[in-house]
């Protein structure tokens, strides 16, 4: 039986996929396996994921024929996984050795839905330790708990699924999928979604996940149109939570954090491409008018004044015209 599944995917990463099957080499055992998925890359990532699958311990590789985007390769991953837990990592990144044991041990002596972890974030030389913003560790908790405050970062604002595990459970009531097509803030409908409806999670402070940032083929580095998903993934989130029993406790959060998250690009448009940054305008304007409106009001009133005085034009502008940023 496989105790454990890593759902691993790849995209033009022949630079750093040596380093990350290193180190899941270093995390081998008998009962975990590797989903390696290739996202139909164009560099020598699939020759180097065909000879990983020869000779790490437990690899299964699976090459997509068209390219999809992270949350589409998960998705694929998710439906080969044959274990009692599911975890991710990103094709660029690496880990400490053993450290997927002591992952699973610390979800089994819980006995939770899922467990949260810290990681170190790595830019170029520099390395930092980011925390789960939980102040509870190793205790069970009810995820909804960890939602709020609508003000402070919270456990919904941590998104990165490869900072955990998850038991099948989850997968089993349809609660790990991601929506697929989604290029970018794939995490974030995903997190919103599992701190509503799973039981019980939580947070310990683990590391051993090393997260490259500054990567030059990654989304975050890029300023072009797959950027734009982020509406998408939040428009979702807000729509998700609406619906929700407790949508008016939990709503001021998710609008608050979608604001900041335009108020953020907003804020660096320079690094689009021109056309983009013009449809990003267009589009945060809109978006901003669907918000429920009355949440939207008191989440401008919390903001500081720039960026409240940032969204508040951007609100008040004709939809198609151009805004300032």
């Amino acid at each position: 039986m496989v105790k454990l599944s890593v759902i691993v995917p790849f995209y033009n990463v022949q630079q750093y996929a040596p380093d990350t099957l290193k180190s899941l080499r270093a995390n081998a055992r008998a009962d975990f396996e590797f989903i390696l998925v290739d996202d139909c890359s164009r560099d020598e990532t699939p020759d180097i994921l065909a000879r990983a699958e020869r000779e790490l311990p437990g690899a299964v590789y699976v090459r997509h024929e068209k390219n999809g985007g992270l949350a589409t390769a998960r998705n694929t991953g998710i439906d080969a996984a044959r274990g009692e837990y599911l975890t991710f990592l990103d094709g660029d990144d690496w880990l400490a050795p053993g450290y997927y044991e002591q992952l699973l041990a610390s979800i089994e002596d819980l006995g939770c839905d899922f467990v949260r972890t810290d990681h170190v974030q790595c830019t170029a030389r520099a390395r930092s330790i980011h925390r789960v913003p939980n102040g509870r560790r190793g205790v069970v908790m009810n995820p909804r708990d960890a939602i709020l405050p609508a003000d402070r970062s919270t456990s919904v604002d941590y998104a990165y699924a490869w900072a955990g595990i998850y038991h099948r459970r989850l997968l089993d009531r349809g609660l790990l999928h991601f929506t697929d097509g989604l290029r970018t803030a794939e995490d974030r409908p995903w997190i919103w979604k599992l701190h509503r409806e799973a039981e019980s999670f939580a947070t310990v402070g683990l590391l051993g996940v090393f997260y490259r940032r500054g990567v030059a083929s990654s989304l975050t580095q890029i300023g072009d149109v797959r950027q734009l998903d982020f509406i998408r993934a939040f428009d979702q989130v807000v729509a998700e939570t609406a619906e929700d029993p407790e949508a008016e406790r939990l709503l001021p959060k998710a609008v608050r954090t979608y604001c900041a998250i335009i108020s953020h690009h907003l804020g660096s448009i320079e690094r689009f491409e021109p056309a983009v940054a013009r449809k990003l305008k267009s589009m945060s304007a809109v978006a901003l008018r669907r918000m429920p409106q009355d949440v939207l009001d008191d989440a401008l009133d919390s903001m500081d004044v720039q960026r409240a005085g940032r969204l508040r034009r951007l609100r008040r502008r004709p939809t198609g015209a151009g805004v300032a940023a």
